[in-house]
């Protein structure tokens, strides 16, 4: 390999590290290191193509990494195997970080339930928030926050065990990383200076950015745009763009997408429908089909439903015929699938994580009572089994 060769690799390397993760500490070392290397090209490139800013400090790098559609709402937050969050551990997760950040270096995990509890009794009850220590889901969602701020490293275990304060046997020590915790929240604004009611308009205030009307500041807006959606959604449809936008990526999609694919890799997928980057090592998502298990299985069988569906013209699948679909595939797959799956009224546990993953991956679209198959949910139809025969 050639020295531009290795440079190349390196740099790839570190931008596929940063779009994965976008808040590096010191347990990714590798991935610190070659952004160290680098950081004045990436603080060029993500800049220039994306108009994010990467900070680098001695023991972390954070990506500043606003999305293109900050009211999409569509992908849950997820930390490792873990469920994805929900509303509920959301508001958790803001309490906790609300309760950690008051907090001396170390603390415990009966301390953040304890504060969370008081806060929420000020902060979200009115909108009819409880949280209580003596409810186990309660702690056990506790848990899953504390552990996705292990994950990032805004805390660290000193000792004890998570589960025992599950179980109400025992408490963990942390050690609080406070300048993981000051980054943690990409905003633009403080949160609490907004005047944004709540909802899409509180989210769009929070990451707002400074813009000067001009020309040249209009068109590096909509490259920005444009560039974060392309690489954040899973598939960009011409349909959701404005014509502004639809008229600039149609002259500019060349200039936009020559850097982006050349620094991670990735391949873009052209339809008449609209754009999607592919990652041929399937490592730059937080949620992939086909996937492992039942779960998985069920999904795909859906999205070949749908793709038939789509191409008989139904622009809508009400939730009535998914579950009766559900139930014939149980009835010729079940037996593969796990126990819960064969259960009676399992069709409709099946249909609502089969749709979630769908959603998430820009396949359909919720709409009341049903689904709405969007274009890119046919290119995972299944082919008829093909014989050869001996010559």
């Amino acid at each position: 390999m050639s020295m531009d060769e290795a440079v190349l690799a390196e740099r790839r390397t570190a931008v596929r590290a940063l779009l994965k993760q976008p808040l590096l500490t010191a347990s990714s070392e590798a991935s610190l290191a070659a952004v160290r290397r680098h950081v004045v090209w990436l603080r060029d490139f993500f800049s220039e193509n994306f108009g994010w800013t990467l900070y680098v400090e001695r023991e972390l790098v954070r990506l500043g990494k606003t999305p293109g559609n900050p009211a999409a709402g569509n992908r849950a937050a997820m930390q490792g195997e873990a469920a994805p969050f929900t509303k509920r551990r959301y508001v958790v997760f803001c309490l906790a970080l609300a309760a950690v950040e008051r907090m001396d270096r170390q603390t415990t995990l009966q301390r953040i339930a304890e504060d969370i509890v008081s806060l929420a009794a000020v902060a979200v009850s009115d909108v009819g928030f409880t949280f209580s220590l003596t409810v186990r889901d309660d702690r056990r969602e506790l848990v899953a926050v504390v552990r996705t701020l292990l994950g990032l490293g805004v805390l660290r275990r000193v000792q004890g065990d998570e589960e025992a304060f599950v179980a109400d046997k025992g408490d963990a020590l942390y050690r609080i990383d406070r300048t993981v915790l000051a980054r943690l929240i990409n905003a633009r604004r403080p949160p609490s200076t907004l005047g944004a009611p709540a909802g899409h308009e509180r989210v769009e205030a929070l990451v707002e950015e400074p813009h000067v009307e001009t020309e040249e500041a209009n068109r590096r807006a909509l490259r920005h745009r444009l560039a974060r959606r392309l690489i954040d959604d899973p598939v960009l449809y011409y349909a959701d763009l404005s014509v502004e936008e639809r008229e600039y990526l149609h002259r500019a999609r060349a200039a936009i997408l020559k850097p982006i694919l050349e620094a991670t890799g990735l391949e873009v997928e052209a339809r008449a429908e609209g754009l999607a980057l592919v990652d041929p090592q399937r490592e730059l998502t937080d949620v992939s089909l086909p996937e492992e298990g039942t779960s998985g299985h069920v999904a795909l069988l859906i999205a070949d439903f749908l793709a038939m569906r789509i191409r008989a013209g139904d622009t809508f699948v009400s939730n009535v015929d998914l579950s009766r679909h559900l139930r014939e595939l149980i009835a010729v797959h079940g037996k593969y699938w796990r126990k819960a799956a064969r259960e009676d009224g399992a069709e409709i546990h099946l249909a609502v994580e089969a749709v979630d993953l769908l959603v998430a991956l820009d396949l359909v679209r919720r709409v009341r009572d049903g689904v709405e198959p969007l274009p890119a949910v046919a290119r995972f139809a299944l082919l008829p089994p093909r014989v050869e025969r001996a010559s």
